[in-house]
């Protein structure tokens, strides 16, 4: 992917976590939502300590009990983790203080009207913010948000870009002057249904990204 890095998310079925992870990805997100159609079983969830290290794994959750999230990242060897609901900076300190080493991306769905300065609390307690479209369904809505409303984002902390990214979308990112990005996060504009991802549609878009 060159300097940004890629993560594919709501992976859910066996075969296709492997196909995907052979894609050498930065990022798989994997979805503990009680209320997503890309929810992962817990058979498949247990694939997810075999996945190759190289590969960050990444635990999506909205609104979980602490102890819960703590569960998952112990028995599952999760690298990261994404917290797509209303988790208050108290919430992700305790995380990072029982894991130093997890990655801890909070999640904010971006509409026009949207105020970037309650995201200034967070700032000290998270490796990255993701930008996705707003929804009521917290993300996979397969529709991008206007990305120039990111010009009023003045911080510095580094970013995943999310909502409703497609092969068709490679220009248009590659033009995007903000050293700011750092990840892309790939989900339901790549899937043939939820959960199961078009592998050689992911391979295309890695290979255009590339591409100078």
């Amino acid at each position: 992917m060159g300097m940004l890095k890629l993560k594919v998310c709501g992976m859910r079925l066996a075969a296709n976590i492997a196909a995907v992870a052979e894609l050498q990805p930065d990022y798989l997100g994997f979805i503990f939502y009680e209320k997503s159609p890309r929810l992962i079983s817990e058979v498949s969830a247990e694939l997810i300590k075999y996945i190759p290290s190289e590969i960050k794994t990444v635990g999506v959750f909205v609104n979980e009990d602490l102890e819960k999230v703590k569960d998952k990242v112990n028995t599952l060897k999760l690298k990261a983790v994404q917290l797509h609901g209303s988790e208050s900076t108290e919430y992700c300190t305790a995380l990072k203080s029982s894991f130093p080493v997890l990655e801890v991306i909070k999640a904010f769905g971006i509409d026009a009207d949207f105020d970037f300065s309650p995201l200034e609390a967070y700032l000290n307690v998270v490796d990255y913010f993701l930008f996705d479209t707003k929804t009521k369904t917290h993300g996979g809505s397969g529709k991008t948000f206007d990305w120039s409303v990111l010009d009023r984002y003045t911080y510095t902390k580094p970013y995943f870009l999310s909502g409703g990214i497609d092969l068709e979308h490679a220009p248009a990112i590659k033009e995007i002057n903000d050293e700011r990005l750092y990840a892309l996060d790939i989900n339901s504009r790549f899937e043939m249904e939820p959960g199961l991802k078009d592998a050689e549609k992911i391979k295309e878009f890695i290979k255009e990204m590339n591409t100078k």
